[in-house]
């Protein structure tokens, strides 16, 4: 997948996101272990995004284990950083030519 359309995926997640009452605290957040494509907020709980985007077949199984373990990583990082006290989930944003899908509270 080229970095344009994956920017693009992200971007529309983002919109869909602000949407559906969504508050974006960060995008692209960075550390050594890895990157978290959105976090964002509603009903006091933090949701870190994983965006994904296929065109040929269900995105979410480009979420494997290994990714679980960087993004998990990653959040522990961003609450080392970030002065944060909200129950967290992980959920996966899924693009997909026929729209986005969201799977709340994904885990291995």
């Amino acid at each position: 997948m080229s970095l344009e359309i994956g920017n693009k995926a992200e971007e529309s997640v983002r919109k869909f996101l602000v949407k559906n009452g969504y508050k974006i605290l960060k995008k692209n957040f960075h550390s050594k272990f890895g990157e978290i494509d959105i976090v964002a907020l509603k009903d006091e709980v933090i949701t870190f995004f994983e965006v994904k985007y296929s065109k040929n077949y269900n995105p979410v199984y480009r979420i494997t284990p290994e990714k679980m373990r960087k993004i998990i990583k990653t959040i522990d990082y961003y609450f080392l950083v970030n002065n944060h006290e909200e129950e967290y989930q992980i959920s996966a944003a899924l693009v997909t030519p026929e729209g986005i899908e969201i799977m709340e509270n994904i885990g291995f």
